[in-house]
């Protein structure tokens, strides 16, 4: 099964893009489609809901933090096991970081790479006419990003739709869908972006609400008809995190959601065994395991009931005392001392590194990163060069003593200064891994 593909780009965050690949995706999955979801760029809450709305997993597709051969080797993967790839683009669809050809970061650079074409959501609320330019703009910027079509989104009428979708077509471009204005098919926000899939408490029932909008409103054999094959060049997995060990203890509940779907696929793929707890029903990791993952999440808004688990605490303080434990964002905060809420309530944490987090005093934290291991660790070799990304809110308040992980550099190469910490076995870093220099 090869798929053919489609990228679901818009001008701007909050344009809707996410309301109508998620009801996209459904939509075709209710008709019997094999569908598969894939997101540009370090999304990763925006999968979560691809694969509630396909039944199978979602992707990331990163073309500053992926190496050619390994983001090919992705795309092939998701293409193998699909009729239709619908990739959502992160932002708008050209944004992107300075940076080599090709490599970005932008949804734009996928579109070139491999020949899709781009179904552009437009929100023309507040303007009619205009949003023509605003397509035209897009459709001759780059001579290389193909855009096949437009949806209309938050539409006050019929008549605002004529007006719009009138000016779109006679620039030759087909209009396939107008959605009117609906506050209800909105999706919870805080302040690391969606509200995570599994926290929904009716999310299939939103995800049909989504699915029924598109059916109504979108021209949904038009799109198919818009897709075409992905054919990625040739590809293999060498720039892949390797797994940190043969069993893992990996957090996991609300507090600890963001592992990247690919990276916890090339771990099974090696052989490596996933072994799942949850910190906030006071579970500890398995002591058969070989070392322990804390990944992000939002352990600030749980830091009271962290707090209290005395058997996590204990039980992940014990494993760190032989066996390695790693942190990222989140679980780097839980790593730490303690953790100031955002009422300014200070909560002990782990104390495994000497560091303390503030969510009270927040101040936004963005951006691709290169990193240098200064010594072993689960994110690889002394020396190896990870790629990833940072986005978190909280601060570090107290940087405590600890030896820093290694080097770091934003996405550009522009030095930053160390980073993280180490401390015996336990390594933590807000850097979030997705793949290796």
């Amino acid at each position: 099964m090869t798929a053919r593909g489609l990228i679901i780009g818009a001008p701007r965050s909050g344009s809707g893009k996410t309301s109508v690949t998620i009801g996209l995706l459904r939509a075709l999955a209710r008709r019997g489609l094999r569908v598969r979801g894939a997101k540009s760029g370090p999304d990763y809450i925006d999968p979560g809901f691809h694969k509630a709305a396909t039944g199978l997993p979602g992707v990331n597709l990163d073309s500053w933090a992926m190496a050619p051969s390994l983001l090919n080797a992705l795309a092939a993967d998701a293409a193998s096991d699909a009729e239709l790839i619908i990739l959502e683009s992160a932002m708008g669809l050209f944004d992107g970081i300075p940076a080599d050809k090709g490599r970005s970061g932008s949804a734009a650079d996928l579109a070139r790479l491999y020949g899709l074409p781009v179904l552009l959501v437009l929100d023309v609320s507040g303007q009619s006419q205009t949003s023509a330019a605003i397509a035209k703009g897009f459709a001759t910027y780059d001579p290389d990003v193909r855009i096949a079509g437009v949806v209309l989104n938050r539409l006050g009428s019929d008549r605002h739709r004529k007006l719009a979708g009138d000016a779109i077509e006679a620039l030759g471009l087909p209009v396939v869908g107008a959605i009117l204005r609906d506050p209800t098919l909105s999706i919870p926000e805080r302040h690391l972006g969606l509200v995570q899939a599994e926290e929904h408490a009716d999310l299939i029932a939103h995800i049909d609400k989504l699915a029924d909008m598109v059916e109504r409103s979108l021209d949904i054999e038009a799109i198919i008809d818009l897709a075409t094959p992905l054919a990625p060049g040739a590809g293999d997995q060498s720039f892949a995190l390797p797994p940190p060990g043969q069993r893992i203890a990996l957090a996991q509940d609300a507090a600890f959601t963001f592992l990247y779907p690919h990276v916890a696929a090339h771990w099974r793929a090696m052989g490596a065994e996933l072994v799942p707890f949850s910190p906030l029903a006071d579970q500890a990791p398995d002591t058969t395991c070989d070392v322990c993952w804390l990944p992000g999440g939002y352990p600030e808004l749980h830091p009271g009931r962290l707090a209290a688990a005395a058997n996590f605490l204990a039980g992940t303080r014990r494993f760190g005392e032989t066996k390695p434990v790693h942190g990222e964002c989140g679980g780097f905060m839980v790593l730490g001392r303690s953790i100031e809420d955002a009422d300014g309530v200070t909560h002990e944490m782990l104390g495994l590194l000497g560091h303390a987090t503030s969510f009270a005093r927040r101040k936004m934290n963005l951006g691709y990163r290169q990193a240098r291991l200064a010594a072993p660790c689960p994110l690889g070799a002394e020396g190896s060069v990870i790629r990833g990304h940072e986005f978190h809110y909280a601060q570090t308040i107290e940087r405590g003593d600890d030896t820093p992980l290694g080097e770091i550099s934003d996405g550009q190469g522009n030095p930053l200064g160390s980073f993280g910490g180490r401390r015996g076995h336990v390594t933590g870093t807000f850097f979030h891994a997705i793949a290796k220099g």
